[in-house]
């Protein structure tokens, strides 16, 4: 498929250097290419990206201006720490979402996730709120959660920066909350919300709707059946999906564009000890108990194709820039990075994808110019 032209430059031209004019040495542009694509190439702290720039000098100058050379990591920090969060990753947000369009627009789940190496000298460790194309694989945009508050007034905030029209969002149980539901519709996506005990109204009237229909065995509601079956590495997975289309209960019209109810009753055995579970979730999209199935798994194996690879692979938790604005910036880049990495063909994990492309120059430009990040810098 031919993408289209997402030069950093491109999506960067707008963003403001917080500089004070004619006395900065390294031009802004380089400075974020270079932690880019150091942070793609197995570099994971200010000290490791200047380290690696250093060794791959000559390598940079090929699509760099570099008037200064490489910068230290004391100004790479300094500079990340003063670039305004909001601007720096509304030109991320831009370039992925460019990618995103050109891919087709899918399923995109919001979840929270703490940096934990943050949390120092007397500061809460930063807690950002990521919005992930499950199927793309791309982070589409994060904002920040104030210290004193939790996910659930940051969720409208980071959908106010999306383009999410046609989309259908997931978000656990913490975000089925009314004003969220209400501001999905209002920019035009669907929206899939877990209900669990912290609505306890909405959950009872959905059981309620389950236990009415059971009587007459689902023949006098518009309903839809799925069911997935997985073996594997000593664990049996059952999952049946069922949803109501067009349901009828006290508090329906509290909940903006809600067209389904359903249920998804799971069954693991692991070590021949069975467990079970039964969770229920609302959705504005009258489509199938597939589509909807589909999209609640992709929003679970977020832990996986997200979470797990920032700390395991690019060592997030450990990771102690503290500074708010830098540690933002940074995790912002981090996120990137393993988009453009997930989008790469080659099967091999994420971890060799890093060391590969530290070592071979050649394999980083193909990570990069997959989707043409270096033309015309």
């Amino acid at each position: 498929m031919a993408l289209p032209h997402l030069a950093i430059k491109k999506h960067f031209r707008k963003l403001r250097d917080p500089r004070v004019t004619g006395r900065s040495t390294h031009l802004l542009l380089d400075i974020i290419t270079i932690t880019l694509c150091c942070t793609i190439a197995n570099c994971n702290d200010w000290q490791e990206i200047e380290t690696f720039a250093k060794a791959r000098i000559d390598w940079f100058k090929k699509f760099l201006r570099l008037p200064g050379g490489i910068p230290s990591h004391d100004t790479l920090e300094r500079v990340f720490d003063q670039l305004d969060p909001h601007a720096f990753q509304a030109g991320f947000r831009s370039w992925m979402l460019a990618l995103h369009q050109a891919l087709g627009l899918s399923t995109i789940a919001i979840d929270g996730k703490t940096l934990r190496g943050s949390g120092v000298d007397g500061q809460k460790p930063l807690h950002l709120v990521s919005a992930w194309a499950t199927a793309n694989h791309l982070s589409l945009g994060q904002v920040t959660i104030d210290e004193k508050s939790n996910e659930i007034p940051a969720i409208p905030k980071l959908l106010e920066l999306l383009d999410i029209q046609g989309a259908l969002v997931t978000i656990d149980a913490m975000g089925c909350q009314k004003e969220i539901a209400a501001k999905i519709i209002e920019r035009q996506g669907d929206y899939v919300l877990t209900v669990k005990d912290n609505q306890p109204t909405l959950k009872a009237e959905i059981e309620a709707c389950f236990e009415k229909a059971a009587l007459t065995d689902f023949k006098t509601v518009e309903q839809s059946a799925y069911k997935t079956e997985e073996r594997g590495h000593g664990r049996e997975e059952l999952r049946h999906y069922h949803v109501l289309l067009h349901p009828e209960f006290a508090t329906k019209a509290e909940w903006a564009g809600l067209k389904v109810i359903g249920k998804c009753f799971r069954r693991t055995i692991r070590d021949g000890k069975p467990t079970e579970e039964v969770c229920y979730f609302i959705g504005s999209r009258k489509t199938s108990a597939k589509v909807y199935g589909n999209a609640l798994r992709g929003h679970w194996g977020i832990e996986n194709t997200l979470h797990w690879s920032l700390d395991v692979t690019f060592a997030e938790d450990a990771n102690r820039v503290s500074r708010r604005h830098g540690a933002e910036n940074l995790a912002a880049c981090r996120r990137v990075a393993l988009s453009l990495l997930k989008q790469q063909p080659d099967k091999k994990s994420i971890a060799c994808k890093r060391v590969r492309a530290a070592a071979d120059p050649a394999y980083l430009e193909e990570v990069l110019r997959g989707d043409g990040n270096l033309d015309k810098i």
